[in-house]
Order: C-alpha cells, then structure tokens, then sequence
C-alpha cells in the first residue's frame, strides 16, 4: 500500500480508476474484553431460536447484520416486551457494561437476534421495546435517541421494523468522549469558515465573517489564510442535540453540557505552511481527519498531498465538498466524480459514499469507524479470518455553509461517530508510566510559563512532579505541575489520550521547546542522536543517497536529519523501500521503537517506522 500512496504524492500520474466491491451493510464496532467480564455479563435466558431457515421474502435491505459480538458497545435485542423484575435487573446492568465498552456511547439494534437476522417487530411490540429501553437508561442514568427506524421483510402479514436506537450517558467522572478531528484541504476550499459555522451557530454571509473569531494573528484576518493551527470545539448532549456558542458563551459552559465534545484541529491550506500541517498531523494525534474541497475548483493545489498525508499516517479520512451553492447541480457531481476516481485507486481503495440524507449520515457513522474494530474483534473468533484489507468506507458529504444546505447531516454523522479506541485500551493506557508531549509554549501573565500537547500515556494530576527534557546535552530538568485546562476550562485529571494545558509557573521557559516530553522520574526514557528506520520513498526527483537532510517528523518532533547509512543499498529511487540511519544536526530527541515516521524536503517525502535507537551512553536528571 505504501509504494501506492506515492501516486498521491506525484506529479499529476494517476492510476486508471479500479472498480469497488460495494460494502454490506452494517457494521458492529467491537472491542476487547476479557472473558470472565464476557461470562459476568453473558444473555442468561435467551432462547436460541435459530429462525434463518424460514422463508424470507425478497427485499432491497440486506436481511442480516454481522453477528452480533460479546465486546464492544453494539447490543443486538430481538424485543424488551414486559421484562420480569430479575430481567429487567439484568438488562440494566448489560447496559452499564455497553456504555462502559463504548466508554459511555451504545448503540442497540431492536428487532434484531443475536445472529444478526433482521426479524422485525410489530408497532405495538416497537414501542413497548423503545418504553422499556427508556426505563433501562433511566435506570444507569443516560439519555436514548432514536437514530432510524426502518421496515423488514420477513414472513408474517404485518408489517414489522427494527430500530436503531443511541444511548449516552455523561461518564461518571465527568470526563466527557472527547474526539479530534484535524481539518485538512487547499488554501481557500472553506475549512476555517465551515468550522466557524459548525462552533458558533451562525451561517456565513458568504464573505468570510463566521471565520474571523477562529483566526490568531492579524495576517491571517488580512489575507483570509490559516497559517498556524487552531482548535474548536463542538459539543452534543446526552439526547444528541448541539451544544455551541450560540447557546453557551464559554467553553467552559459547552464542556458543563456536552456528554461527547468534538475538537476539531485547523491546519493550514497553503503549501508554505505544509511543515505546520504535517506537525498539526504527527503531534496531535487526531482521530479522524476530515478534507474539505471546493465544489467550484475541484482536487487542486494541496488536495491531493493532504490526502495522501492522511493516508500514510493511517488517519481515516472522510471528505466535506464545500461552497455548493456557487456551482451548478453538475459542477458538483464532476467533483464528486472526481473524488470517486482517487478514491478507487489501487493506492487508496476506499469505497466512497455520498451521503444525502439522515439515514446515509448514520449508516456511513456506523461503516465508516466500525468496519476495521468489527473485522478484528471478528478475527478472534472467526475460522477463517477476515480479511482485514477490504476496501474501508470514505463518507462525502456536500454543502453550503453560506445556505446551510445539507449542514444538518454533517452534525448528524458526528454526533454518531463512536471513538477509535475501546475502554480496555485506554485503560492499559492509564496505567503507563506519566508521558506528556510539548507542543506549544506559552508565557502567561500571572500564570507564568504554560505548556500545551497530549498525554500520550498514564494520568497527570495537579501538582505532579515530573521531568522536562531533552535539553541539548540530553539533561532532563524537574518541575511541578500547579494547574490544568482542557478545552479551556480547569480540569483536575487528565487521563492518556486527552490533550490540555499544563501551568508549570515560575519554570523558565528558555529551557522548554516543542519536541520535549514530561515524564515520569520513574521512567528511564531512550534519549538518541541517531536511529534506524525502514521507509519507503514516496516522491524524489532524483536518487535518495548518504549525506542527504531531510526533515524528519515523528510524533511531536520535527527536526533536520542527515542520512548516515542506506542498509543494502547505495541509492534509493521513488517507491523503493530500505533500512535507514538517521543523525540528527541539532540536538538528540526522545523517541520509542515503532513510531510512525514522516520526511520530506522539498519534493522529497517519504514515510517509515522507527526500528532501531542508538541510545546517549548517559544522561542525568538536572535539578
């Protein structure tokens, strides 16, 4: 696949467009569990009916879902029709474990049985299921919504449907699902003004205003062009409406209301400011990465690059085309058609799906984050497995945010979007050595020195000692960390995984710079000068050779490179693949075995993965 991601890189060649199977329909995202937790929680009582021997009439809906799984936050239910006291006990408390496994997101498919058979219920046995499932989410204190209903084929006189029905719930400890989505596409495709649309409720008036209050410096409100990044928040409640700054004024009082917050990461369009997009990128860890592309003008400039990007940082990538209400109804189906073609390549092999209503919103929420968790869950149990490499659903989506045209469906697709990562997971995390990245420094008055990034991995609380480093000697220095905020408003924990600010106070700043890490004294972490990465070379003009810089992103480090060694080779040419020594020139870097790694120079760009580190024979803890 790598060596096929450089067409995306290259100058203008394109592969001839490769038809897609289509997907099936559905998906059950699903996570890991362990299986004492799996028999603590197992159906008791449920009769295993096996019903796909009857006689199905012909329909255009699929007539199974996958089967459903134990793990994981999707829960299959054939009816909830006047449960008795013991049942309706045992009910609740499956629920607890789905909303736990979703860390406090479920989705349950009604009138459905375990083997994913779509059987239906009648209007009467419906709404006595959705009461009870009412009662059922009262009980562990969430909010349901129903997503969809829809009608079934199945053989009885009567018409019968299932329901797709959302269930949420604020995580106990107040801690919000908080997911990160970086914003990528051309100069001028309309990022910065979709997102001022999305967080302040307002339509734009085609001129640029909802996008002021999301610009930093006074250039960029003078040219209309984002050169650094900056981050957004949109939020929804536990019954899915939007919570924005068109109800609340702070972002503290977003954070209050909203059960699951989407922080959306803004990157630069422009190619000068490519070094930043790709440090928005590697450093911040996004989730899903959303690329917005002008109806008007089509895949131009950065377009192609980004999403190549995307692609080699396996970031899943769904595509917003914006400014639809300047074209013609057939200017925006020849970018769509556009869109197709890349999509299908053999170097992407994604399956696009235009969404134009709120069911297409929904279904493509459900494929589009679920398909690769269900194959894996699925691969455990399955004989033979699945293949994990089938071609992945990409949504595109077309709108306005001048009309407002089809905005709704974009909100609808993320209030659904569930987390990439499961509940075991992030636990295994928390209980890690404390790793935070340096992303941003910043001096604050009557705060003092205040650093922004992610925790990689374990739990930061107020008041932590903890180690800064590397300096250029490789020295790490101590500090206290007196406060914390996330999104803007004061939080006590942060836990693996969530970015935030910590104030460090009187900390001298000089000693600080982006690519550091705060750990744990505890932890003996690997300071380096030179590594071993095996890459692939995406795009060089000429022959890729020893003495060669290149500036080399890992994570949150980005810094110039010098090519020690090629491995077995003297040279290397466009998609070709070898074992490389790096040098950095400047100051040596922390860095793990495994990180994803990104270089480029110029044209030059070439993706890989740490192998190997060569460690400084000693480093000191500095006072």
């Amino acid at each position: 696949m790598e060596s096929r991601v450089s067409e995306l890189f290259g100058a203008g060649s394109a592969f001839k467009a490769a038809a897609t199977p289509s997907q099936s329909q559905g998906s059950a995202s699903n996570n890991g569990a362990t299986a004492a937790t799996k028999k603590a929680f197992s159906k008791n009582g449920k009769k295993a009916k096996n019903r796909s021997s009857r006689h199905l009439k012909p329909s255009n809906n699929p007539p199974y879902l996958p089967p459903e799984i134990e793990e994981g936050n999707i829960e299959y239910k054939l009816k909830l029709v006047n449960p008795t006291q013991y049942r309706f006990e045992h009910l609740a408390t499956q629920m607890k474990w789905r909303l736990q496994e979703g860390r406090g997101e479920a989705v349950y498919q009604i009138g459905v049985e375990d083997n994913g058979l779509l059987v239906g219920l009648s209007e009467a046995d419906m709404r006595a299921s959705l009461r009870t499932l009412r009662r059922m989410a009262e009980k562990v204190g969430a909010d349901i919504t129903v997503l969809r209903e829809r009608e079934v084929d199945y053989d009885s006189e009567e018409p019968r449907k299932i329901a797709e029905v959302l269930v949420r719930k604020v995580p106990d400890d107040q801690q919000f699902l908080d997911l990160r989505v970086a914003v990528l596409g051309n100069v001028d495709s309309g990022k910065s003004t979709l997102l001022g649309v999305l967080t302040q409720g307002e339509l734009d008036n085609g001129r640029g205003r909802a996008r002021l209050n999301l610009f930093r410096h006074l250039h960029e409100i003078q040219t209309g062009r984002t050169s650094s990044i900056s981050f957004e928040i949109l939020g929804f409640d536990s019954k899915g409406e939007v919570v924005n700054y068109s109800e609340s004024r702070t972002a503290e009082e977003i954070c209050e209301s909203a059960s699951k917050m989407i922080t959306f990461i803004d990157l630069a369009g422009h190619h000068k400011y490519l070094k930043t997009t790709i440090f928005g990128l590697t450093s911040y860890c996004p989730d899903f990465a959303m690329l917005v592309v002008s109806a008007n003008t089509g895949i131009v400039g950065t377009t192609r690059e980004h999403l190549g990007l995307a692609m080699a940082l396996k970031v899943p990538i769904f595509i917003v085309i914006s400014k639809v209400d300047l074209c013609t109804k057939a200017t925006v189906e020849r970018t769509v058609r556009q869109l197709e073609r890349i999509l299908k390549q053999p170097g992407c092999n994604k399956v696009p799906l235009v969404v134009s209503s709120k069911d297409d919103a929904v279904t493509a929420a459900q494929q589009f984050a679920q398909s690769p968790r269900y194959l894996s869950a699925l691969n455990s149990t399955s004989k033979p497995p699945v293949d994990n490499n089938k071609p992945s659903i990409t949504p595109i989506f077309t709108l306005s945010s001048v009309s407002g045209e089809n905005l709704d469906l974009l909100k609808v697709f993320f209030n659904i979007l569930p987390p990439l990562s499961n509940s075991k997971e992030q636990e295994e995390l928390m209980q890690q050595l404390t790793e935070f990245q340096v992303d941003e420094i910043y001096s604050v008055p009557d705060v003092g020195t205040v650093v922004g990034g992610t925790l990689y991995s374990g739990i930061c609380r107020e008041g932590e000692q903890l180690v800064v480093g590397p300096t250029d000697d490789g020295q790490f220095h101590e500090l206290t960390v007196c406060s914390i905020q996330r999104n803007r408003s004061a939080c006590r924990v942060l836990r693996a995984g969530q970015a935030a600010t910590l104030a460090l106070g009187d900390f001298d700043r000089s000693l600080l710079r982006k690519g550091m890490v705060m750990v744990s004294p505890e932890m003996n972490p690997t300071i380096c000068w030179m590594f071993e990465a095996e890459i692939v070379l995406l795009f060089h003009a000429k022959t890729f050779h020893k003495g060669f810089q290149v500036t080399v992103h890992v994570g949150n480090v980005r810094q110039t490179a010098t090519v020690e060694a090629l491995h077995g080779k003297e040279e290397l040419r466009t998609g070709e693949k070898a074992v490389v020594r790096f040098k950095f020139i400047k100051h040596p870097e922390y860095l793990k075995v495994g990180a994803k790694l990104l270089f480029r120079h110029g044209v030059t760009k070439g993706i890989g993965q740490v192998t190997k580190l060569q460690p400084l024979s000693q480093y000191q803890h500095h006072s």
